[in-house]
C-alpha cells in the first residue's frame, strides 16, 4: 500500500486520481487552496479517515507545502508517491491582452507551485526515514504547450508548462542517483470544472472549438484510473505518462469520419 499526496486534488483530475488511488487500496491526502474546498472534497470521496485525509494549501507558498508534507508523514507515514497537480489555466486571451493578475496567478502556482513541491518532497525523500529507505516518486502535472505546441489563446499557460518540462528534466538528472523516481503526466484534453467554466465565460469560442474539441476530450473517470495505473507500475526516472498519444488521436480522428462522437460536454450541461 502506497502513501500518496496529490497537491490540487479538491476538483479536476487531481480530485480522480485521488479517488482512482483509494479505489486501488491506498492511503490519500488531498489538498486545495481553502479548509471549505478540502472539506467537501472529503465528503465527496467517502473515505475512511485512516485512509484519507487533507489540509490546505497555496503551493506557492514554500511553508504550507512544506506543512501538506509534515502531515500527510504524520497522518499516515512516510510519503511513496508526491503529485504535483495543483495548476491554473487562464486562457482564451492573446498574451498581450491576458490581465497582469492572471500572468501572476499562473506563474506562481504552475511553476513556482510545483519548484516547491519538487523541492519538499525530494528533501523529504532523501532523508533518512524509520523503517524505509530512502527513495520514491515524484509525478509532476504537464499540459498543453510542454512539447512545444502552440495552441491559440494559450501562450502564457503554455510557456509555464514548458518551462516545467525543462524543470522536470533537470530534477530527473539531478536526483538520479537518489533512488527516487521522477516522471511527467500528460493528462490529454479532459473535461474539468475549469475548462466548463472557461466554457461559459465565453460561450462564442466554445461553440467555434466544440465540434472538434468532442473527438478529443475525454472525462476525468476515464483517464485518472488509466494515469492512477501507470504511476504505480511506473519505476523508470525519466518517465512520460501520456494518455491522448498519437495513436489515440489518429484513431478518434478516423473514427470521426464515420460517426460523430457521443457529445462529450452534455452532461456538464454545456
Amino acid at each position: 500500500m502506497a502513501n500518496i499526496v496529490i497537491t490540487g486534488s479538491t476538483k479536476g483530475i487531481g480530485f480522480g486520481l485521488a479517488r482512482a488511488f483509494l479505489d486501488a487500496g491506498h492511503t490519500v491526502t488531498i489538498s486545495g487552496r481553502s479548509d471549505l474546498s478540502v472539506r467537501t472534497a472529503l465528503e465527496r470521496l467517502q473515505a475512511p479517515a485512516e485512509r484519507c485525509a487533507g489540509i490546505a494549501c497555496d503551493t506557492s507558498v514554500m511553508r504550507q507545502v512544506q506543512l501538506l508534507w509534515d502531515f500527510a508523514e504524520e497522518t499516515f507515514g512516510p510519503v511513496d508517491i508526491w503529485i504535483n497537480n495543483a495548476g491554473l489555466a487562464r486562457t482564451g486571451w492573446s498574451i498581450c491582452d491576458t490581465p497582469q493578475e492572471e500572468i501572476e496567478s499562473m506563474l506562481a502556482t504552475n511553476i513556482q507551485g510545483t519548484i516547491n513541491g519538487c523541492r519538499v518532497a525530494a528533501t523529504g525523500m532523501r532523508a533518512p526515514r524509520k523503517g524505509q529507505t530512502q527513495g520514491g516518486k515524484i509525478f509532476n502535472m504537464l499540459g498543453g504547450g510542454s512539447d512545444g505546441e502552440h495552441f491559440p489563446g494559450m501562450g502564457i499557460y503554455g510557456s509555464t508548462k514548458r518551462a516545467l518540462d525543462y524543470f522536470t528534466d533537470a530534477l530527473q538528472k539531478e536526483l538520479q542517483d537518489s533512488g527516487i523516481v521522477v516522471g511527467k503526466i500528460r493528462p490529454g484534453m479532459v473535461v474539468t470544472e475549469a475548462v466548463v467554466r472557461e466554457a461559459r465565460e465565453n460561450p462564442a469560442r466554445f461553440a467555434r472549438s466544440r465540434k472538434f474539441m468532442n473527438k478529443l476530450v475525454d472525462q476525468v473517470d476515464t483517464v485518472a484510473p488509466f494515469l492512477a495505473r501507470r504511476i504505480l507500475e511506473c519505476q523508470r526516472s525519466g518517465t512520460k505518462i501520456r494518455w491522448l498519444t498519437g495513436s489515440r488521436i489518429g484513431m478518434r480522428m478516423f473514427a470521426g469520419l464515420f460517426r460523430a462522437r457521443e457529445d462529450q460536454f452534455a452532461r456538464h450541461g454545456l
